[in-house]
């Protein structure tokens, strides 16, 4: 039997990570009294530091421990030791005040959904805090959204403007609390109230707000509802006629609207749910997650129009529980953003009230203010892996570690934009900001980035922006009078997923995408590179298509058929006798219009994008003529593939294969010639293939095409590491049949999880690219 360890030494223990507003201090304070240690924990700056005096033995034991058991919010990125020589001043443990260095280097927690104590105290009667819709402890509740400065106490928060309550200070001052140092604690006698307001902002007396708010909801009444990020609108997504009120009042004839539900039960009753969208649905982030809905799923039928998923996500605030838990209120919610079409979310009492009048019939409002917006989280499990596809809520701004990248600011893209700040090999991408093309947006983006700024303590002398000359977040960054460094749009795809992963050596890049700023006459947008950190190489792409109109054809996808077909037949491809019906019913006048462009090369670009060859294919099959928003046409196109292939197998039988891939060479790149599919869906359309089937062959002609290309660029280069990025990998059928494909071909195969695919990571691909050594 050995001998224990009885010698006594102190360590100096700094720890950096998310670990502050998690618990982490308690955690710490409860283990070392456990183990009999003398000491001090403490916030900083740039982490937790602890002092422990203790045997050696118990001290290992703490330090290991420390990592394996620290609460579930935690994330610790470094831990370092220093042996002291003296001992601490102190003959037992204790938590001191948190204390500020010259600069703050410590990752700023996230705002976390509400956990089960909470819920439990706000459903319980015999609680002081039964229905009191801002409960909150260490493990829940906002964070980044009330933060001014850090390091993360309340006074440097939103919540500063409510003092605590005896009750609440007790709590807050004890560390075998849970609430102890949660700096937004509060109770109904201390903390935030709600108020409710008709549509002028008149405030109406009533004894239970909540209730009101489910009980003309249930009438079919629009509600604006302050909540963690922002303003939701909300309706009741059981009733088809309070959809179209919210429709027509928000000018989205189509674009998908997001549910909320209770809990995960209630949301099986609409949708079918994995274990893994399962787990993704209820983890402390609770963004919203893209589920398969059922057939028989009672809701109304013109929430997500032509498409056989919906978003789902679980309630996040005590509000919504209680909202949610009330017996007037449906059984699920449209929570879609409050605001008007591409304008960022509202914050403010005043300016939902003036900004939102004329959408909501009743305002559920509440006095503590927003000091961050931020919009819910989107995430799909793809491929038996959770990839987010918009990061908001619950994840930003928790930080990415990237290797050797100066500190800078990247400035992102022009739609779906975010912006990305590397600090100490830490990148910080924002929130979901939207379409800079709007001044209100643009407003936000800039406001943003001061904010971020100030939190960090960090203004990087320089800055990456997207080689585009005209985007909103090209010309900020060229404002900036500081090293500016533009990088290839398609590029920064390929360094976003190379980040998240902690890729350095070179890459074989898949990139389908809608369309990008290119290096020579044409526009990017469906590609093959060979990249690394430090510049790229374009092997292969898709076939040229003409862009009648510019940016008008994504809006207009039977431009993008037409050009299809001019490009393969000429002229006589747009004659009316030799057109489906549904492109008949495009007006003369149009189609000759853009006959006549496509003949003489007026404002018609060549581009090699993926995302317009999806328009073009769902026009020629008549599965979208216009798109009412962003994506449309190529999300119709995977669910109708997706029925033809879902129908087969509840036949028992295989869907088949796609047509036959056509891959040419032109000075050094391998090319995808796009141009017979015309012919194939012309001849199929003509012997009564459904549209389905079409869809179905167009998907799998593009695996196997993509596939069929990176074997031939392998072969020359000797690169087995690929990755896949760009907004069509949101494709569930594209991303999976790639992966699939790829991965028997024996490559490595890389993709976003934590970080969208699409444009909103092309600011930390930017800044990996332009900070490499």
């Amino acid at each position: 039997m050995q001998t224990a360890d009885k010698s006594t030494q102190t360590l100096a223990i700094h720890i950096n990570g998310i670990v502050q507003g998690v618990g982490f201090r308690p955690f710490v304070y409860k283990l070392a009294t456990s183990l009999k240690l003398a000491g001090t924990v403490s916030n900083a700056g740039d982490g937790v530091h602890i002092i422990a005096t203790g045997s050696t033995s118990s001290l290992l034991d703490f330090t290991q421990r420390v990592q394996l058991e620290a609460p579930p919010m935690a994330d610790i990125s470094s831990i370092a030791t220093e042996e002291l020589t003296a001992p601490c001043d102190h003959n037992q443990f204790i938590i001191i005040d948190s204390r500020h260095q010259s600069a703050a280097t410590v990752p700023i927690t996230p705002d976390i959904a509400i956990c089960s104590d909470c819920l439990q105290e706000i459903s319980d009667p015999e609680n002081r805090r039964w229905g009191y819709p801002f409960t909150n402890c260490t493990n829940c509740g906002p964070r980044f959204t009330i933060i001014e400065k850090i390091p993360y106490d309340r006074p440097y928060t939103s919540m500063r403007h409510f003092p605590m309550c005896a009750q609440c200070e007790q709590e807050y001052n004890d560390p075998l609390d849970r609430r102890f140092h949660a700096q937004p604690n509060a109770c109904p006698t201390c903390g935030p109230q709600l108020s409710w307001h008709d549509r002028n902002g008149l405030e109406i007396t009533t004894e239970d707000c909540i209730g009101s708010a489910a009980q003309s909801l249930a009438e079919g009444r629009i509600v604006a509802i302050k909540g963690l990020g922002g303003f939701h609108l909300a309706a009741d997504a059981t009733s088809n006629e309070a959809v179209v009120l919210l429709r027509l009042r928000k000018k989205r004839p189509a674009k998908p609207f997001a549910i909320m539900v209770r809990n995960q039960e209630k949301a099986r009753l609409f949708c079918s749910i994995s274990d893994k969208e399962s787990n993704l649905l209820t983890s402390p982030q609770h963004p919203i997650v893209l589920l398969d809905k059922k057939s028989n799923h009672h809701l109304a039928d013109n929430l997500a129009d032509g498409l056989g998923m919906l978003g789902v996500m679980l309630a996040y605030t005590p509000l919504h529980a209680l909202l949610l838990d009330h017996p007037a209120a449906p059984d699920a919610l449209v929570m879609t953003s409050g605001n008007a079409t591409d304008e960022p979310i509202c914050t403010q009492n005043q300016e939902a009230l003036h900004r939102l009048q004329n959408f909501a019939d009743y305002f559920l409002l509440h006095n503590r203010n927003i000091v961050t917006r931020v919009d819910d989280s989107i995430a799909r499990v793809i491929g038996g892996k959770a990839r987010l596809l918009r990061r908001g809520r619950g994840y930003t701004p928790v930080p990415v570690a990237v290797a050797q990248t100066s500190d800078m600011l990247a400035c992102g893209a022009e739609m779906k934009n975010t912006f990305c700040i590397i600090r100490n090999n830490e990148a910080y991408l924002s929130q979901h900001i939207g379409e800079l093309s709007h001044l209100e947006c643009f407003d936000f983006y800039t406001e943003s980035i001061s904010h971020l700024q100030t939190i960090l303590e960090c203004t990087p002398q320089k800055v990456a922006c997207d080689l585009h000359p005209d985007y909103p977040s090209t010309r900020y960054a060229n404002r900036l009078q500081v090293n500016c460094t533009p990088v290839q749009h398609h590029h920064a795809h390929t360094g976003a997923v190379m980040a998240e992963h902690g890729i350095e050596q070179p890459v074989l890049s898949v990139i389908l995408d809608g369309t990008g700023f290119g290096d020579d006459s044409t526009i990017f947008g469906g590609e093959i590179y060979i990249a690394d950190r430090k510049g790229y190489q374009r092997k292969g792409r898709l076939s040229h298509l003409p862009l009648p109109g510019g940016d008008k054809a994504a809006q207009e996808p039977w431009r993008m058929a037409l050009a299809l077909l001019f490009q393969h037949f000429g002229r006589q491809g747009l004659n009316q006798q030799t057109l489906p019906h549904w492109l008949q019913t495009v007006s003369t006048y149009k189609r000759e219009t853009i006959g006549q462009m496509l003949e003489k090369g007026i404002n018609s670009p060549l581009t090699s994008s993926c995302g317009r060859l999806f328009d073009a294919v769902a026009a020629l099959t008549g599965t979208c003529l216009e798109a009412t928003y962003e994506g449309e046409a190529a999300m119709l196109l995977e669910q109708q593939a997706q029925l033809f292939a879902t129908e087969q197998r509840a036949q028992n039988r295989e869907p088949g294969t796609g047509y036959s891939p056509v891959p040419a060479n032109a000075q050094d790149m391998v090319i995808l010639d796009s141009l017979p599919l015309a012919q194939w869906i012309l001849d199929d359309l003509n012997q009564k293939v459904s549209p389905q089937e079409i869809a179905y062959r167009f998907h799998w002609w593009l695996i196997d095409g993509i596939g069929m290309l990176v074997e031939k660029v392998r072969k020359k280069y000797k690169i087995n590491t690929i990755v896949l990025c760009g907004g069509s990998m949101q494709n569930k059928i594209l991303l999976e049949g790639l992966d699939t494909t790829l991965r028997e071909k024996e490559f490595t195969v890389y993709s976003g999880e934590k970080i969208p695919v699409n444009d909103g990571g092309i600011a930390l691909g930017q800044a990996y690219i332009a900070g490499a050594p």
